[in-house]
């Protein structure tokens, strides 16, 4: 019996989405209305892109992420694998914004340089969420809603408020860590266990 394999879908665009001819879109993303991917940009397999988004330049998307409604991530930002970015959020790349030089000469590409940031793997930000770069948000860290992000968040932190603290940890699912004893958590959810290291937590395999 010969056996034949079905290629993967092909990404969607959306008749009212921008997709620069240099960007990459892997098989199963959908880009929805009015939103832009621009020039040499990369998104990864089944990844979703909402309405009214921007990816900018030069911006890494990996795969199975979702990108919702209205946000906006500027390049040189990296997002991992499985990254949830809520409606409304802003991945910013210049943390001395200004539209003139002190001359007062329009800025152009040659007068900035632009700086990332860095998402990885599993990781969320809520709606509304700024990050502000540079910044790197660890593995399946959590950004409240409404948060401004001006510091690194480690792995699995559960940060809030403007600018950002640590207010707790999550597992992978999302569910806020519950405390077994005074070096370990828990997930309440999967049972996986934690060791509280300083201000880190690591994986009890």
């Amino acid at each position: 019996m010969t056996l034949t394999r079905t290629p993967p879908p092909v990404a969607f665009v959306a008749p009212t989405a921008s997709v620069a001819n240099s960007a990459v879109l892997s098989a199963g993303v959908r880009v929805w209305d009015n939103s832009h991917v621009e020039s040499d940009a990369a998104v990864g397999a089944d990844t979703l892109i909402g309405r009214g988004v921007t990816v900018g330049a030069g911006v890494r998307v990996g795969a199975r992420c979702k990108i919702q409604n209205a946000a906006l991530v500027y390049g040189p930002a990296v997002l991992g694998d499985g990254v949830f970015v809520g409606p409304g959020a802003v991945v910013t790349n210049d943390n001395v914004p200004r539209a003139v030089n002190p001359d007062g000469t329009v800025k152009d590409a040659d007068d900035w340089q632009a700086s990332a940031v860095v998402v990885e793997q599993g990781a969320s930000l809520g709606a509304g969420v700024v990050c502000v770069s540079p910044v790197h948000i660890g593995r399946w860290a959590m950004v409240a809603a409404g948060a401004v992000v001006v510091d690194n968040v480690p792995d699995h932190a559960l940060v809030a408020g403007v600018p950002a603290r640590r207010i707790g940890w999550v597992g992978r699912t999302g569910r806020r860590l519950v405390r077994v004893d005074d070096t370990t958590l828990a997930c309440p959810a999967t049972h996986e266990r934690f060791a509280l290291e300083a201000d880190q937590i690591r994986e009890i395999r």
